[in-house]
């Protein structure tokens, strides 16, 4: 009995959670019933019986024991045998929750007949308890009293309460019906009367709940949710209606009875669709149906009905990719006629590929694919239209009846899966395999007709390949099916077969350059003549092309298109015979001279082919020229030069923009070549001329090796080495003007947009009165009374007007700001806007802009003795010192006139005291009228009378308000007022008199009226605010977000419409296991210094805890430990750091915003739609309290916005009891809009054996807090077959909706005010933005993280600068902007229809976000940027986490070299856009590889000059050594590498936004936080990742980790991470440069050597000591010590089966070379590593023991003294286990040894030239060596382990690898003895930190500041 209490006790604990929801704050939801396993989950009731059962269980536990009996029956009929996975488990712990409720009976035998009476009687007194009709009756009269009554909050309680008392009499009621179905008929019938009968059916109808939906209640009635009752959702649903024209249903298929059959049935039951995804299908057209209507225009009626127009938008978008395939292949469309069908043809053929589509699984990356099976349904469909009565198709045909699944997608998921399979989990070569685009690509010929219908199985189409089988060396592939169209070749090749156009033009350019300077830069008919060997050059490089054609074809010839084989071909034969011809001509005519025959035929040869050439550039790349072209399409030449020059494929066809955006990049990029061939020219190719030649002439050089090849060559490696570093930056250098000129250009654009205008709160206060009149220009409907006053020239009236509907917008934006904790609650008072006053004729300006104004006007009154005009000009410089003196001058009289309504003589006093004054200003005598010096007492006795008013009524504040008036009227009449008595003595004396007899303002009114008391606060607040303002607010984030959001009222953006017409739109974002939301335990868990991460954030947002503490009614300085004590507090804390990190939490509230700002837009629309002043004036449209729960603003906003979150594995991490899914669960529960889509796995037993069902399911929260599954579509398969983010994202958009749809990553953020700007974004959809309409919207974003450390400012800034200024310019004017992650906004239909949102190949697509721009782009899309509008975005702030980060980045750039999107894209835009778009994707990272190229060229020439000896032979004659080239292009290497040029577009992108001084000091703070070591090191990062990817593959996800690093990081760990990226490459530098040094000659001597070193040893020691000196508390003694202790540790571990590589040196060695894998790659790591040699072969011939002795014995006896090394080296690592029985022997023989080399080093020094430099010498040449030979072997792993080699080459690298880590450990140990260097350390890496006010000293100091946590 024990274990089974644990076990409920332990269920009940797991699944008990905190409702944190509307009308159910902090009540704990808790049941059984989330503890059903998957496998059980397609029952409808065991899950809502179970939790009915938990609820009553109080009440009455046996009725709690009859649920949970029959929901033990009921799972023991669905799995009588406890078969699915947990079922077993449930069951058990379910009958001993049975067990105990037995044991709770009262006592006696339980008489299970009574169960159904029991069950009755319950049933009865539940309704009775719960009033059940008078909740109906309070509810329906609440809904009826209007929307506006203000009892919205009231109305939704009632409701809640309603729903979950109908779901439990609806469980009860399910109950009993099935309990009488065990009994006979006459006994159910006398057991249940007909009159309970009623009660029950009735009280089941009200159950809306019950049935599960997700926007639109369409398969049960409901009275809550009135969307059904919108005109446009009532004719979407009515326009689907089964109408005369279809065939018949069969009587037994089921309808739902709360609606009638539709076309969507016609096709479920034709077709075999599932249940849920035609549920899902037929809201998902509803929606879109019935927002295509609202765009167009409002219907009315009681049965309203769809515009044929609507259908035809939403027809034409969904099926124009199908229409676009049928003229293609060619195909005749299936329809005939479409318009004699009308739109109910047109809605059938929309519903059949929407359920097509929403069933596809996977193939929905195959868009054509799904074009095909459409074709061929569709024409099923017309045959089953012809028949009376409906069929099933034949090609869905089961033994079970009709599945679409079955029969059509699983055998096409099948072969791709078997060929996912064959990957080898993304190792295998891309040509081994066919991907997502190879499937799809079949469908682009009229091959894919062959697979008939049903599919044809047999095809070679539907072959599985053999899997692959592992040979020594490398895999062998078995029998598979060629790929379609293209091959991804793993080769740097790809650069050149992309872009080879730009290729062939560099080379020319760089061979025109170079003649003319080699001719002293004269023009001449000589130069003429030189420059026509263009001819070859040009010939022989696109021959290089068509051989690259071939080849890179290989693999894919016997499944690709006849006409693209034999176009290659084609291709391949013409230019070989152009090349032999041209190549032919031009040697003649060098042969016999100029004037010969053969040139004058070469020069017509050319001339005709030059001009044919331009011809066809002309009118295939220009826009305007192309038009021209294409009614010559028809001619068979034209067709035949256009199919020979350019590939034809279904996608890449019109790639061309209109003339206009044609010649802005083309300017631009003649900009930019312009400077880059000026600067090649001038500086690096004349400069070398000069040298050359002499180089050239120059004989008979002698070497000081045994030289092989430089005999009777003219020096030619000599001036290779003089020139390939040139040539290497002559390449590159175009990458650095393309920088600079961008960034200029984008600096101008956004100046132009009016970026960076409002940059400081001062601004905010000066302009904020224009921010009504902005906002309602931009972000408000027009409204008719507005352009009536404007027009009308009613300036005043319109202010008033504007800033009444400006007012609850602004208010809602600051609320926002302060439950997020930016702002106190006293800036909540100031910021805030205040309704209009019927008291006031003037516009009330919130306090912050008139804080203190009163004060300063009154002591400028008081000062001032000029004229009344000069005064007031004076206090009107100030227009809110002017604002503030009228609104108190009015506030005053409106408040004295309300409180003295009863007081005749009072009233009276006001009156005539402001008459008078009036008057005396009209006389311009108001400083003679009034003594204003006095004016402070005056103020005083308002300001205590208004403190008295602001309280409650009571006899003594009714007495002190009588006083405070009084003391008023003393004042006045005593001390301030000069003005003539005489012309109203009467009245004066009655109200002296009054005064005197004590009746004066005895008889106060005390305000009650809500809006006087608003007032008479504020009069309070402006007369005693002394304070200013001017920082208000004071946060930094909260500045930042008003004045972006205030200056991007002024930029430009489309015009908003009405909610009711703006596009509908979706947020989507895909979610693995990443946090949620912190859970107590981590922010409480210390680090290894005993610092939590609350702490942490505590003292990085000081301000933000302070403003948090205040809203939960804490005091600022309260212990932690307080806030444990109470579960919400606990609850808001979390939520509190978890909106400060990047979680998923963060992103659901930001993204929930938009849903905010719907409704309040809505709200907000519909009081103003009545159009009278009365609203205006009544203030209702500043009490905005409550509109989210107003049902019509939700209907609309659900209408207009859904949010998903594909939680992957939600399902099994619920399985679990994981903490992210009850965080998921309690998001849910926070908001009712997000949904929740996941993969379900279900374990069952098929034919007997084990199987695995998967589903794509889509749940939200229900009334009780619980999940509530809305859909569930069975899927073929694991959807997970290529990358994980793009499946995910895959699986669950069926579920979303809306004609746009932005994806957000769950690291991303929102704010409220920015999502009021949506509707105008989405806008730009119909905006004129070039030849197409978008359909991708770029937004700008914010990188949130960048005040963390100061890498985080750096990643933010580079961040910044590129998703602003960089991608401004890609956009405009250059029209190649791609998608580069999100926050994006999609054209959904475009994509959903095209393949989706992302690709999803394994590896190629690794940055499968890209790949959506490549692919919209290609299909003819357009994609803009926009920056009006801003995202928040978290970036990696952690070394190690950037450079994983940008190792993804730059290994995802590596496969897209690889990928046919960039070749397509590279052969298909115009010259200049393929230029732009080279040098922003692929270009840029192989730009950064050649600047670290330059490097290593460089130095192995400098080495070569210095080892050969001829460096010093030829100085003095040539000068090669300081050149002003070599200068020029060192220079220019040096500033790309340290970040120069990355900064310029930073610097600009701050002077726009931040202003001049602010962007200096910027800058130059990060110069002083090492920002230049950052990029170098970043630098290599990108190299390394790039150029390995290429080489070898091994790109992929890496996980980052999004958490908050201040940790230090340990030796060993950053060892491993950069070891092989960094320190071997950096070691490998040092080691040219020291060569260099001691064998180099300088004529210059030290000042020479640096200048031309101080780049590459600027690199070097980056890369080497970086992750040091950007790792926290990395130079502390202690930590030193115990990295050193863990890194020897890790280094000797041995390791074993199963240890991870950060546990062992072995298994992180193997890890390291497991990219090698090919034959290919073993071949390249070989060739590379051959560059080691060099070092040995040159330093040997410089041992003073050599002598000048060139001869190649000398070589030979130094392999003989390694050979001798290695040997020593084998004798003293012997294995320890091998020498245990002659330990002895071993010792001896080692101690021998030694001795040997000791004595044998002494005699070669005595006895022969051998000299100690010339071992350390020697030691310098062996070291290079041996890694060369290590490398090599490890390349050939196989075989070294064949040969029994292996053990010895790991004790090798082991040592290498110490030796490695000791160089870099002793400088930082050194560092480490002196404290200072911590220390600067510290505030170098947290200056950011520090000025928020983090105490990062205390934090790495080690001290527990933790106190009390």
């Amino acid at each position: 009995m024990a274990a089974e209490a644990n076990w409920e006790r332990l269920v009940r604990a797991a699944l008990r959670r905190e409702r944190v929801g509307v009308g159910s704050l902090g009540q704990p939801v808790s049941g059984i019933a989330g503890n059903v396993p998957s496998s059980l989950a397609n029952n409808l009731h065991i899950d809502e019986i179970l939790r009915a059962a938990d609820e009553i269980l109080e009440e009455d536990p046996n009725v709690s024991r009859i649920l949970c009996e029959h929901a033990y029956s009921l799972a023991q009929n669905l799995d009588p045998n406890s078969e699915g996975r947990g079922v077993l488990q449930f069951k058990t712990g379910l009958m001993s929750v049975i067990k105990q409720k037995l044991a709770k009976r009262e006592g006696g035998a339980i008489d299970r007949s009574q169960d159904i009476t029991r069950l009755q009687e319950f049933y009865k007194r539940y309704r009775e308890k719960h009033k059940v009709d008078e909740l109906c009756e309070d509810e329906m009269k609440l809904r009826e009293s209007g929307v506006f009554s203000g009892n919205l909050g009231e109305l939704e309680r009632k409701t809640l309460k309603r729903k979950k008392i109908f779901a439990t009499l609806k469980v009860l009621g399910t109950v009993v019906e099935d309990l009488t179905r065990e009994i006979s008929p006459d006994q159910a019938e006398r057991l249940i009367s007909a009159e309970m009968k009623r009660v029950m059916q009735a009280d089941a109808a009200m159950s809306e709940d019950v049935v599960p939906y997700n926007i639109i209640p369409l398969d049960a009635p409901s009275m809550t949710n009135v969307i059904t009752s919108c005109p446009e959702v009532k004719a979407a649903m009515s326009s689907l209606k089964y109408h005369r024209g279809l065939p018949k249903l069969p009587d037994d298929f089921f309808i739902p009875p709360a609606r009638k059959p539709d076309m969507l049935d016609l096709l479920h039951y034709a077709f075999g669709f599932q249940k849920d995804n035609v549920s899902n299908q037929r809201e998902h057209i509803i929606l879109l149906l019935a927002n295509a209507q609202s765009r167009l225009g409002s219907i009315s009626g009681n049965d309203p009905k769809l515009d044929e127009g609507a259908v035809h938008i939403v027809f034409s978008n969904c099926l124009d990719n199908y229409i676009k395939w049928c003229s293609y292949l060619p195909l005749r469309p299936v329809w005939n006629n479409l318009e004699s069908g009308g739109k109910e043809k047109k809605l059938l053929y929309l519903c059949l590929y929407f359920l097509i589509w929403g069933e596809a699984s996977n193939i929905r990356f195959l868009p054509e694919c799904l074009c095909y099976i459409f074709h061929h349904m569709a024409r099923e469909l017309e045959e089953i239209l012809r028949a009376q009565i409906a069929e099933p198709a034949n090609s869905c045909k089961s033994e079970s009846g009709a599945s679409f699944l079955d029969q059509v997608i699983s055998p096409l998921y099948d072969v791709i899966a078997a060929e996912a399979a064959n990957n080898d989990n993304g190792q295998a070569a891309h040509s081994a395999w066919r991907n997502y685009d190879d499937f799809n690509e079949y469908f682009w010929s009229l091959q894919c007709i062959q697979l008939g219908w049903p599919w044809r199985l047999g095809s070679p189409f539907f072959l599985k390949p053999d899997r692959r089988a592992k040979a020594l060396l490398f895999p062998t592939g078995g029998k598979h099916q060629g790929k379609t169209s293209f091959v991804e070749h793993r080769t740097f090749l790809h650069l050149y077969h992309s872009f080879h156009r730009l290729w062939i033009f560099l080379f020319m350019m760089f061979q025109g350059l170079t003649i003319i300077a080699f001719n002293k830069g004269r023009l001449n008919l000589k130069t003429g003549k030189q420059l026509l060997s263009f001819g070859p050059t040009y010939v022989v490089m696109k021959f290089i092309e068509s051989v690259l054609d071939i080849l890179m074809m290989y693999g894919a010839y016997s499944t690709s298109r006849s006409s693209a084989v034999s176009r290659i071909i084609c291709r391949f034969l013409w230019f070989t015979f152009v090349s032999l011809l041209i190549s032919y001509l031009f040697v003649k005519a060098l042969q016999d001279g100029w004037d010969s025959m053969y040139f004058k035929i070469y020069v017509l040869v050319i001339g005709i082919y030059a001009v044919f050439r331009v011809f066809l550039s002309l009118f295939m790349r220009i826009p305007s020229c192309h038009r021209l072209m294409l009614p010559c399409d028809q001619w068979s030449l034209v067709r035949l030069l256009r199919w020979l020059n350019q590939e034809h494929n279904f996608v890449g066809r019109g790639m061309y923009e209109r003339a206009t955006d044609y010649i802005k990049y083309l300017l631009f990029w003649l900009v930019v070549l312009g400077g880059k061939f000026s600067f090649a020219y001038f500086l690096l190719i004349k400069p070398l001329v000069w040298p050359t030649q002499i180089i050239v002439k120059l004989n008979n050089l002698s070497y000081s090796w045994h030289d092989f090849f430089s005999k009777n060559n003219h020096n030619a490696i000599t001036i290779l080495s003089l020139w390939a570093p040139v040539f290497c930056i002559y390449l590159l250098d175009i990458q650095l003007f393309y920088t600079v000129f961008s960034a200029v250009y984008g600096f101008l654009l956004g100046a132009r947009d009016r970026l960076g205008e409002i940059r400081s709160v001062d601004a905010v206060h000066k302009l904020f009165e224009e921010f009504p009149s902005a906002f309602m220009d931009k972000l408000h409907v027009s409204l008719q009374r507005r352009k009536e006053l404007n027009t009308s020239g009613q300036i005043e009236e319109l202010k008033k007007f504007d800033a009444a509907r400006f007012a609850p917008f602004w208010n809602e934006i600051i609320k926002n700001l302060r439950e997020e904790d930016y702002i106190t609650t006293l800036e909540l008072d100031l910021l805030l806007m205040p309704k209009n006053s019927t008291f006031i004729p003037l516009v009330q300006w919130p306090l912050f802009l008139l804080a203190s104004k009163i004060f300063m006007a009154k002591d400028i009154a008081a000062e001032y003795k000029d004229s009344q005009d000069e005064l007031w000009d004076r206090t009107s410089r100030d227009e809110y010192m002017k604002y503030a003196v009228e609104e108190c001058y009015y506030s005053v009289r409106a408040i004295l006139m309300a409180i003295l309504e009863f007081d005749g003589e009072g009233r009276l006093w006001v009156d005539r005291i402001f008459e008078d004054i009036k008057q005396s200003v009209r006389r311009k005598n108001i400083q003679d009228d009034y003594e204003l010096s006095k004016l402070p007492l005056v103020i005083s006795r308002i300001t205590a009378l208004t403190g008295i008013l602001r309280g409650e009524e009571s006899p003594e504040l009714q007495k002190g308000a009588v006083s405070a008036m009084q003391d008023l009227y003393d004042v006045v009449q005593h001390d301030i007022v000069f003005v003539d008595m005489g012309a109203n003595l009467d009245v004066w004396n009655q109200i002296s008199k009054a005064r005197a007899d004590g009746r004066l303002f005895s008889n106060l009114k005390w305000p009650g009226d809500p809006e006087l008391k608003a007032q008479i606060k504020r009069l309070h607040s402006l007369l005693t605010i002394k304070e200013s303002a001017a920082n208000v607010p004071i946060n930094l984030e909260a500045r930042r977000r008003l004045e972006f959001f205030t200056n991007s009222l002024f930029m430009q953006m489309p015009a908003a419409r009405p909610v009711s017409e703006t596009l509908s739109f979706g947020v989507f974002t895909p979610y693995y296991s990443e946090t949620v939301l912190y859970s107590m335990d981590e922010l409480q868990k210390r680090n290894e210094d005993g610092i939590t991460t609350l702490f942490y954030l505590q003292k990085i947002f000081p301000d933000e805890w302070k403003n948090f503490l205040s809203r939960i009614g804490r005091d600022e300085n309260a212990a932690d430990l307080e806030l444990f004590d109470n579960p919400d507090d606990i609850l808001e804390l979390r939520f509190w750091a978890s909106y400060r990190g990047q979680t998923l939490a963060r992103t659901v509230r930001g993204m929930m915003y938009y849903r905010k700002a719907l409704m309040l837009q809505s709200y907000l629309e519909r009081l103003g739609s009545e159009g009278s002043d009365v609203i205006l004036n009544s203030g209702v449209l500043s009490e905005t309290q409550g509109f989210d729960l107003s049902p019509e603003a939700r209907a609309q906003a659900d209408i207009k916005f859904t949010y998903v979150v594909t939680c992957q594995i939600y399902g099994k991490q619920r399985e679990e009891r994981k903490p992210e899914a009850a965080d998921i669960a309690l998001l849910m529960q926070r908001n009712e809009a997000l949904r929740v889509a996941y993969i379900d796995v279900v374990d069952t037993l098929k034919d007997g054996k084990p199987h695995t069902d998967y589903f794509s399911k889509l749940v939200k929260t229900d009334i009780h807090g619980k999940d509530k599954e809305v859909y569930s579509v069975k899927l073929p398969g694991n959807p997970k077959l290529g990358e994980g983010k793009p499946e995910n994202q895959n699986h669950a958009i069926i579920f979303t909706r809306g004609s746009a749809i932005q994806t957000i990553d769950m690291n991303q953020d929102n704010y409220f005010e920015e999502a009021l700007k949506m509707r105008n974004l989405l806008e730009e959809f119909h905006c004129n933005h070039g030849l197409r309409q978008p359909t991708i919207l770029g937004v700008r974003e914010h990188v949130f993280t960048g005040s963390v450390s100061s890498l985080a400012s750096f990643m933010s800034n580079q961040e910044t600068s590129f998703v602003t200024l960089g991608q401004r310019v890609l956009a405009n004017p250059l029209k190649v902007r791609m998608h580069y992650g999100h926050p994006d906004v999609f054209d959904r239909i475009f994509h959903i229809t095209r393949g989706g949102i992302s690709k999803a190949s394994r590896v190629i697509n690794i940055s499968e976000d890209i790949y959506a721009g490549f692919n919209s782009t290609l299909r003819q899309g357009n994609i803009t940027h926009h920056e009006y509008i801003q995202v928040g975005k978290g970036r990696d702030v952690g070394l190690n986490q950037i450079a994983l980060f940008e190792g993804k980045v730059a290994g995802g750039n590596g496969e897209q070299v690889l990928s046919r999107d960039v070749y397509r894209l590279g052969q298909l835009f115009d010259f200049y856009r393929m230029l732009s778009f080279y040098f922003t994707t692929v270009g840029y990272y192989f730009c950064t590889m050649l600047t670290v190229l330059t490097v290593y060229i460089f130095l192995y020439g400098k080495a070569y000059l210095a080892l050969s000896g001829v460096g010093e032979a030829i100085q003095d004659t040539a000068d090669i050594m300081d050149n002003t080239a070599l200068n020029a292009a060192l220079n220019a290497q040096f500033l790309f590498q340290i970040g120069i040029f990355s900064a310029v577009p930073m610097i600009l992108g701050f002077i726009l936004e931040q202003g001049f001084l602010r962007a200096i000091i910027s800058f130059v703070t990060m110069q002083m936080q090492l920002c230049s070591v950052f990029f170098t090191f970043s630098l290599g990062t990108r190299t390394h990742y790039f150029g390995r990817t290429i080489l070898h593959g091994g790109a992929k996800y890496r996980a980052t980790g999004r958490g908050f690093v201040v940790r230090h990081i340990k030796f060993a760990e950053n060892y491993r991470i950069y070891s092989r990226s960094h320190f071997v490459k950096g070691l490998e530098v040092v080691l040219l440069l020291i060569v260099y040094l001691a064998y180099g000659y300088n004529k210059g001597g030290a000042v020479s050597y640096i200048l031309l070193s101080i780049s590459s040893w600027f690199m070097a020691l980056s890369w080497l000591f970086a992750p040091y000196a950007f790792n926290p508390s990395g130079f502390e003694w202690q930590k030193t010590v115990e990295d050193f202790r863990d890194w020897t540790n890790w280094l000797l571990y041995r390791g074993g089966i199963g240890v991870k590589g950060e546990e062992s040196w072995e298994a992180w060695w193997d890890e390291e070379l497991a990219h090698i894998r090919t034959l290919r790659g073993r071949i390249l790591e070989t060739i590379l590593s051959l560059r080691f040699f060099i070092f040995q072969y040159g330093i040997v011939y410089k041992l003073h023991a050599s002598g000048k002795d060139t001869s190649l014995t000398v070589y030979g006896l130094s392999w003989i003294v390694l050979a001798v090394l290695f040997i020593l080296f084998q004798v003293f690592t012997f294995s320890q286990k091998a020498s245990v029985n002659f330990q002895l022997l071993l010792r001896l023989i080692q101690s021998i040894s030694f001795m040997l080399v000791l004595a044998g080093l002494a005699a070669a020094v005595v006895l022969t030239k051998l000299s100690l430099p010339d071992i350390f010498a020697c030691i310098l040449a062996f070291i290079p060596t041996g890694w060369a030979i290590l490398s090599i072997a490890v390349a050939w792993k196989p075989v070294m382990k064949k040969l029994r080699l292996w053990k010895s080459l790991r004790s090798l690298a082991r040592l290498y690898d110490a030796g490695m880590g000791m160089f870099i450990f002793i400088p930082i140990a050194f560092l480490s003895w002196f404290p200072f260097v911590s220390t600067f350390q510290t505030r170098l890496l947290f200056n950011q930190a520090f000025s928020r006010g983090l105490e990062i000293s205390l934090i790495l100091a080690g001290n527990n500041p933790n106190t009390g946590i």
